[in-house]
């Protein structure tokens, strides 16, 4: 008998607990995947150099080929810290200075443009890499929708071969694209014709076009070969899984969204953080060969800054004071991204 209330209270139907939102599931998968045992690393021992001795010979090349251009140039950094004339010698010969061709460059006589093209480097840089990572996504998700094989080759091959071309060929035709009509700019002929402009735009005369002229024609020439390591992920995604939406009715845009976006998703993350490095070493030869006076506000860059006012005027310390900036911000913006990508549970670098 005593048992009976008991039983009763255990087999009594309660009420049911509340449905976990979505969000909260996900961050327990998140939380259980930080708290997941992380594997053991494996001890570099004799026998596993001796196993992989193959890879190893077959790496010495490449490590050399670093070490020597990569790091013995380091030492050069030491003419941030001298007043480095040619004539005086080698380099342990110069008259070292400390910190103050730093203080120049930042705050000195060429320290507001210096400022002022380190601007004009992240916008140009930013852009390019919107508009190419974008683009690229774009063209790979199109052509990985194409079932016609030789339409998909040929149109892989004409995405694909300005890439080969150098960039002051491509700093050339960019800059009779541009031109007025009467000296074959098809664009402007093509705006006047769809009577978008009346007159002729003097795209390469107007600071405020000068972003847009390069991040525009790095797409062109870089759009088909940055869609080669999207295609290579998206290849790598289960074909069941389009086989399970098809049957639930997704259509081609759902597959897309659902599936083929996400599976690609590290590859963009690493891929961004890869580049965000170079940020600062946005492409020489465009703002060098379409830049002009008229536009030098928009259009100049680090590199030709130090090109023209460092090695040109054989100002050597500064050219070299700005190299090291240009690391040191690369470094950190590489850094910042990888922890980032971690703290949002994305693949990383390391």
């Amino acid at each position: 008998m005593t048992d009976a209330p008991v039983r009763n209270l255990m087999t009594a139907p309660g009420p049911e607990p509340a449905a976990e939102p979505a969000s909260s599931s996900r961050a327990q998968r998140r939380k259980a995947r930080t708290r997941a045992p992380k594997e053991p690393k494996r001890k570099i021992t004799w026998d596993r150099i001796k196993a992989q001795r193959v890879l190893l010979l077959m790496a010495v090349p490449l490590l050399m080929y670093q070490i020597l251009f990569k790091y013995v140039p380091v030492y050069g950094w030491a003419i941030a810290f001298q007043d480095y004339k040619p004539g005086r010698g080698n380099i342990w010969n110069q008259e070292w200075v400390g910190f103050e061709n730093f203080v120049d460059l930042f705050t000195g006589v060429n320290g507001e443009r210096f400022r002022r093209v380190v601007v004009n480097t992240l916008g140009q840089s930013v852009l390019t890499l919107v508009v190419g990572t974008l683009g690229a996504i774009v063209l790979a998700l199109l052509l990985n929708e194409v079932k016609n094989a030789p339409f998909k080759r040929i149109m892989q091959n004409i995405t694909y071969m300005p890439h080969f071309l150098s960039w002051v060929i491509v700093a050339s035709l960019a800059s009779v694209a541009l031109s007025l009509p009467s000296s074959g700019g098809f664009i402007n002929q093509g705006l006047m014709t769809l009577g978008i402009v009346q007159e002729p735009i003097l795209f390469l005369t107007e600071p405020n076009h000068f972003w847009g002229i390069v991040a525009g024609t790095s797409l062109w020439k870089e759009l088909g070969w940055n869609t080669i390591l999207y295609l290579a992920a998206i290849t790598a995604i289960d074909p069941s899984l389009y086989e399970a939406a098809e049957v639930d009715g997704a259509g081609r845009y759902r597959k897309m969204w659902n599936i083929t976006l996400p599976g690609i998703r590290p590859t963009i993350v690493v891929l961004l953080i890869i580049n965000s490095g170079w940020i600062l070493s946005t492409n020489f030869e465009l703002p060098y060969f379409l830049g002009n006076g008229l536009i030098s506000e928009t259009a100049e860059t680090i590199d030709v800054f130090v090109l023209r006012y460092g090695y040109q005027l054989g100002n050597y310390s500064l050219a070299v004071v700005a190299g090291i900036f240009k690391t040191v911000v690369a470094i950190i913006l590489v850094g910042s991204a990888n922890m980032a990508a971690k703290r949002l549970n994305q693949e990383t670098l390391v």
